[in-house]
């Protein structure tokens, strides 16, 4: 398995890596949290997804969830060493009770690191909302005020905004009049960040990151090409997608077949602006964008927040060989600025091993960062996934310049 080959060439150039990582995190800002959606086939292994406001903290390894707290104070206590008072930034979607979940844990860690947090929306509220999350938590949303162009909240002075709405749509009130940092930028936000940025800046960083373990770097890089003018009610558009996933399906069997991997090429079609799985097809051939019925037209129509899709990513699948508890899996791996803060395998048991799990019924099972803290030689999984997760978050760091 490339797990086990990756993992020992990690070990092997261990000084070599942390100091290249070093240089790298010198040069660049980092948001307070992001995750990385991992997929290993056994034969390479990718990042298939980069989240700047990310959801699940609920789900990560208990073990790790115990020590982010000193992660978020760290990376506070140096960035913005003057908070004490903070915000918590949440999506709107205020009855998805498992997202509500992940909000309170993310609060719970903040005040174990030492702040004071309050928890909004970008909408202003007209009073204060009591809500309740998939475990029974209470949590309460608070009305937010401007003067002088500073956040305030129940008459305190709020210091820093930790966003954790992904900022879909433009929302002019918090790009031009708020002067209180938040953190992730809201630069990031999915009005205007695109994904082939991130894969663009990962595909290189992984060249650079092969080349320093002695490894392929097609065994860590994943084949992603933007596709512009995409028209789902469109024949023009469906023909100029179908060529589009041919010429790439054309690639990959070069591509496998020089690298002796067994695997049949397939895609994905993706929306280049967007989250929580909407927007996402698999395709195994040029002919099934052609013949698109009614239900899978409608996913690819999918936006949060309404809207429409007009330009989507078309990436290399990589299946997943993971399993736990028979159930196929992937991992995801969380970090708090540049350090490792948790992680979990997202699960399900009505998915197979090419199919993206990120869907209703997933479940959660455990992988643990701090595992690594214990033992890096008897932690492959951990080890490759995590050093990737770091390529990852310099790939996003990027997308800030």
């Amino acid at each position: 398995m490339i797990q086990d080959h990756l993992h020992q060439q990690i070990c092997n150039n261990q000084d070599k890596l942390t100091k290249w990582f070093e240089e790298n995190f010198a040069k660049y800002s980092y948001p307070i949290y992001t995750s990385f959606d991992m997929r290993d086939s056994g034969e390479k292994v990718a990042p298939v997804d980069a989240n700047i406001f990310p959801a699940g903290f609920n789900n990560i390894c208990e073990v790790d969830r115990e020590g982010a707290k000193d992660l978020f104070k760290s990376y506070i206590g140096n960035n913005y060493p003057e908070a004490k008072t903070i915000l918590l930034l949440a999506e709107e979607h205020t009855n998805n009770l498992f997202y509500l979940e992940n909000v309170s844990t993310i609060k719970h860690q903040l005040e174990e690191a030492g702040y004071f947090v309050y928890i909004s929306i970008p909408s202003n509220l007209d009073e204060k909302n009591a809500l309740e999350t998939s475990t029974g938590k209470k949590i309460e949303l608070y009305p937010w005020a401007l003067k002088e162009n500073c956040l305030c909240v129940d008459n305190k002075k709020i210091d820093l905004v930790v966003c954790n709405n992904d900022f879909t749509k433009k929302t002019d009130v918090w790009l031009e009049n708020v002067k209180t940092p938040i953190t992730p930028s809201l630069k990031l936000g999915w009005y205007q960040r695109k994904k082939s940025d991130f894969f663009n800046n990962y595909n290189n960083l992984a060249a650079q990151f092969a080349e320093l373990i002695q490894v392929d770097p097609k065994l860590l890089q994943i084949i992603t090409e933007k596709h512009s003018d995409f028209d789902i009610g469109s024949e023009d558009s469906a023909k100029k997608l179908a060529e589009h996933c041919q010429d790439i399906l054309d690639k990959l069997s070069k591509n496998y077949q020089a690298m002796g991997v067994k695997q049949k090429p397939y895609l994905f079609v993706k929306n280049n602006s967007g989250t929580y799985g909407l927007g996402v097809t698999k395709v195994e051939s040029a002919e099934e964008v052609l013949a698109w019925n009614y239900k899978t037209r409608k996913k690819m129509k999918a936006v949060k927040g309404g809207g429409s899709i007009s330009e989507v990513i078309i990436q290399e699948g990589i299946s997943t060989y993971i399993t736990s508890e028979d159930l196929t899996a992937e991992p995801t791996i969380y970090l708090v600025g540049n350090q490792l803060a948790g992680g979990f395998l997202r699960a399900h048991s009505k998915k197979g091993a090419l199919d993206s799990l990120n869907s209703p019924g997933a479940v959660y099972k455990r992988l643990c960062v701090t595992d690594l803290k214990i033992d890096v030689s008897g932690s492959p999984m951990e080890n490759v996934y995590g050093w990737l997760a770091r390529l990852s978050l310099i790939a996003v760091a990027q997308e800030q310049l």
